[in-house]
């Protein structure tokens, strides 16, 4: 993540500077890699839910914040930190993320995923390919 401009979670609170930060593991990845397609955008969607305004439907760097904090255990993410990353994956400009734009900034910020994109796909499209068949 830190090569897009986009800071990298840590855990604790980043106001101790002797205090041990550790980056979070990409999990993305093994996720798209044992459940299917449709499984793995609900488990998307529930991530999107634990981290969105209630009022708004979409994730703003307030409600961010408040969700990295209660359900995610990240303490320590600042202010800029969450807009930083709102503004990462906002493709309409509006300060914040719809379902969709954070879909695909969880996508794009998962480098175990950019790489096996080719292979999921090809997995995905196997699927489609027998369920036709199957149907055929």
């Amino acid at each position: 993540m830190a090569d897009q401009g986009v800071p990298t979670l840590t855990r604790g609170s980043s106001s101790q500077p002797d205090e041990e930060e550790k980056e979070y593991e990409d999990l993305m990845s093994v996720m798209a890699e044992k459940l299917d397609s449709d499984d793995f955008m609900q488990e998307l969607s529930a991530g999107f839910r634990l981290l969105s305004d209630e009022r708004t439907g979409k994730i703003t760097p307030a409600s961010l914040l408040r969700g990295a904090a209660a359900a995610l255990g990240l303490h320590g993410m600042t202010a800029e930190e969450a807009e930083a990353m709102v503004k990462e994956g906002d493709m309409d400009g509006d300060g914040a993320l719809n379902e969709s734009e954070f879909c695909v900034l969880m996508v794009r910020l998962s480098p175990g995923l950019m790489e096996d994109a080719e292979a999921l796909l090809e997995r995905e499209i196997d699927v489609e390919l027998e369920r036709v068949a199957s149907h055929g």
